[in-house]
Parts: C-alpha cells; structure tokens; sequence
C-alpha cells in the first residue's frame, strides 16, 4: 500500500488501513520502545499507548516534514521516553530483576530484523560514521541530544550538527526512493 494511501485511510479511521498498519509497522515500532524500556509487559503498555496517539494524531501528520512511518517511529520514541521519565517508572524500575534485562537483550534481535525489512538500515549505510553512531543512539536506543553529549562526551552544537547533516542525508536518499 503506497503511503498517500495508508495516510487517506488512516484520516478516514478506515479499520482494514489500521490493522494493515498495525501488521506492517508494529514489529519496528514496538522494537524501538524496547530499546529504551526493557520490561517487557511495560514496553507493550507503552507500545499500545502510542499507537493509540498514532491513530488519534494522523490528522496532525504533515507529509512534508518526513516519512510516515519516520513520525509514528517519533511518536513511539517519545511516549517510551516519557514514561521513563514518570514517577511510575522511577519506583518500578528499581525493583527490577536482570531477568528483565535479559529479556529485552534476547528479544532485541527482533527489531534489528524488523528494522531491515522496513530499509532503514540500508538507509543509515549512507550515512557517514559518526552520524551513524549519532542516529542510533537518539532514534534507536532513545537518548535525547544532552544525553548522548554527556555519555560520550561531545559538544552539545557537535551532535545536533551531526544530526542535522544526518537528516539531510536521509531525506536526499528517501527522494530517490
């Protein structure tokens, strides 16, 4: 189904669009939730939360700025950032157990398959290095810019430049597509 398409469908709450939707983009979508939160029943509370906004946010979706599925990936990424920063979270995730850990570490492998199918990898190849290493930490592992500047220590300016240049590789290679 071609974008314009899944985006008309979507706006006209059109329940086959919403489950081709769900069937297509779920894996991925649900892969990056689970990067930045490693329980399991929580990630999938979260996952759930956000495709819920997708589908009440499509409206508010402008082609122009990017790709569909890069705004749902946003939308996702962001509610599992929220919730990390929840007292919920906060109290929760001290009681975890390395059980947790190891299973957001086994099923990872899902989403780095979930994420080829779709071609964002055969994207990021285009990318040099450092925008590379920049890119997964923020889109595929969650960090926000200050958080990856701290970690690894690089100027704040460097990441979003990097960031920047990142995108704008992207986009040149998503009009080609």
């Amino acid at each position: 189904m071609e974008e314009h398409a899944l985006i008309q469908g979507l706006r006209a709450r059109d329940r086959q669009v919403q489950e081709y939707l769900y069937e297509k983009y779920s894996g991925a979508l649900f892969g990056i939730i689970c990067r930045i939160i490693y329980d399991a029943d929580l990630a999938e509370e979260v996952f759930h939360d956000a495709f819920l906004k997708i589908n009440q946010k499509i409206d508010s979706y402008d082609p122009a700025k990017g790709r569909l599925y890069t705004w749902m990936a946003n939308i996702c990424r962001n509610s599992a950032i929220d919730k990390t920063r929840s007292k919920e979270f906060s109290k929760s995730s001290k009681t975890n157990t390395i059980d947790d850990y190891v299973y957001a570490m086994e099923s990872g492998s899902d989403t780095a398959a979930a994420v080829d199918g779709i071609g964002v990898r055969e994207l990021m190849e285009d990318l040099n290095e450092e925008q590379r290493f920049i890119m997964e930490c923020i889109y595929f592992k969650g960090y926000t810019h200050t958080e990856v500047a701290e970690k690894y220590n690089i100027p704040l300016g460097t990441v979003k430049s990097r960031v920047r240049s990142a995108i704008n590789v992207l986009k040149k290679k998503a009009d080609i597509i």
